[in-house]
């Protein structure tokens, strides 16, 4: 793992990484941590450009077999074609990293002085570079739980109905990782493979009392449940407290930081909640480091990132 300076606050990154040039060399470490090497061809026979702007290095291999020969560390990365600075975006990731709860596209336009417009795409394209593929199932204790997010509230009589909420589901392994996923229904069959796809049928699965899970709990070691309805919310280690305090965490965000989340783009959102949680035991400059690993080999348009 390349090494930074001491500390990635905020203060100390607009202090060190305030201009292109270090923000260029960071970048280069972490991702050519043995030299640079092409990112088209994977070479490490390239040349660095005497005369042309820093950074600019051009692939031997590339340009003997008459293809595009020219990079930059930005190539292939979120990076790529964007007219916002090096230092800027460093900036935004660690603003993202280190920010519990989310940072909003408006606070970052506030912070980085630029456009609301380029500040929602960063974020965007943050968000999606922070989706990691899963590794294995989860097992030993899990416990699994859903939720409702976004809406509209319409007021029925004395009573506050809400209509258009996005259904999510979020499976926890105790002290491990969290899997969440936006779902078109909390249906048995929809939580049948959701669970199945990432837990081991040999961990201990706990839920609250909901039926649509008494099917799929029968493919588990263990099925155990606590009873909300009766105001149990513990019994021994049989908990779903966990779980739901990952979804106290993505509603304080979503409610609290970004006010109101499109069912369209949820999904990116719970894959930057979903990053920091599985990170909360590394500090930020460790999470910003994992966070630019995965920036490469990805792109997001603006109009993929609308959609």
């Amino acid at each position: 793992m390349a090494k930074i300076k001491k500390s990635s606050t905020l203060t100390n990154m607009a202090k060190n990484y305030s201009d292109e040039n270090k923000a260029r060399e960071l970048l280069e470490s972490l991702r050519w941590p043995s030299g640079p090497a092409c990112p088209r061809c994977g070479s490490m026979g390239v040349v660095a450009l005497n005369g042309a702007r820093p950074g600019l290095y051009r692939c031997r291999d590339c340009r003997e077999h008459k293809t595009k020969d020219q990079f930059t560390v930005t190539v292939g990365t979120i990076f790529e074609d964007s007219h916002i600075p090096l230092s800027k975006w460093l900036l935004a990731i660690t603003l993202m990293c280190s920010s519990k709860k989310g940072m909003s596209a408006h606070q970052l336009h506030r912070m980085l002085g630029i456009t609301y417009k380029s500040a929602w795409f960063m974020a965007h394209r943050i968000r999606y570079a922070m989706e990691t593929p899963t590794k294995g199932k989860l097992g030993g204790i899990i416990e699994a739980d859903e939720t409702w997010v976004g809406g509209k509230s319409r007021r029925i009589g004395q009573q506050t109905a809400w209509e258009n909420k996005t259904p999510v589901l979020a499976l926890v392994q105790r002290n491990g990782d969290v899997r969440s996923r936006v779902a078109p229904t909390v249906s048995a069959a929809t939580l049948k493979e959701f669970l199945l796809e990432n837990a081991k049928t040999s961990a201990r699965l706990m839920t609250d009392e909901l039926d649509s899970y008494e099917g799929v709990g029968k493919s588990f070691k263990s099925h155990e449940r606590v009873k909300h309805k009766i105001h149990e919310y513990s019994r021994g280690d049989v908990t779903t407290n966990t779980v739901e305090g990952y979804f106290s965490i993505l509603k304080r965000g979503i409610n609290g930081v970004y006010h109101h989340v499109s069912k369209e783009h949820l999904h990116r959102y719970l894959s930057e909640f979903d990053f920091r949680y599985n990170r909360r035991k590394i500090n930020d400059d460790e999470r910003m480091i994992s966070a630019i690993a995965g920036f490469e080999g990805k792109r997001l348009t603006y109009l993929d990132s609308k959609s």
